[in-house]
């Protein structure tokens, strides 16, 4: 009865689309949890803005760090756990749902992989001016890359998800 309250095809669903736009929006404006805008007033102003870029990119790194040394592993087979779940009621039992939802985890743990990988050369190489703001602005054309090509593939996808249900059950 819920089931019949709530549209579960996810493809066909406006505000599916308007979450996946969001998500990339915000994942791409917020790079190691910094807004990009302090990167580019960092970089045209520097004083008490590089500063608070420094500071902050410093602060998120290591906490990124941290909690991939301290939860790594538990995260890591949390994750495999939940997108083999989501692999086989996706594209063994043709869910939608959770299609969906894999499209959406999948390329953001790409995206929280390479975060980590930045961080941890932030850290090591102790960056700070030009270099920081080069290195932030390389990952977020990194992180934007993988955004436009998520966003194709699952538009792709829904869209022939759409037109399998839409041949099968014509309106």
């Amino acid at each position: 009865m819920i089931f019949d309250l709530i549209d579960l095809r996810s493809f066909s669903n406006l505000w599916y689309w308007i979450a996946l736009a969001v998500m990339w929006s915000t994942t791409s404006h917020w790079v190691l949890g910094v807004p990009f805008d302090l990167v580019t007033r960092a970089r045209r102003r520097g004083g008490e803005a590089a500063q608070d870029l420094q500071d902050l990119v410093e602060i998120n790194s290591r906490r990124i760090v941290y909690i991939a040394r301290v939860a790594g592993l538990w995260i890591i087979a949390s994750g495999a756990f939940i997108f083999s779940v989501l692999a086989v009621l996706g594209f063994f039992y043709w869910i939608e749902f959770a299609q969906a939802v894999f499209l959406l985890l999948v390329p953001m743990t790409i995206v929280g992989a390479l975060s980590l990988s930045t961080a941890q050369q932030i850290l090591v190489q102790e960056m700070e001016g030009e270099d920081l703001y080069r290195k932030i602005s390389r990952h977020r054309i990194k992180v934007q890359a993988i955004g436009m090509v998520s966003i194709f593939v699952t538009s792709l996808w829904g869209m022939w998800q759409n037109m399998q249900v839409f041949a099968i059950w014509p309106h």
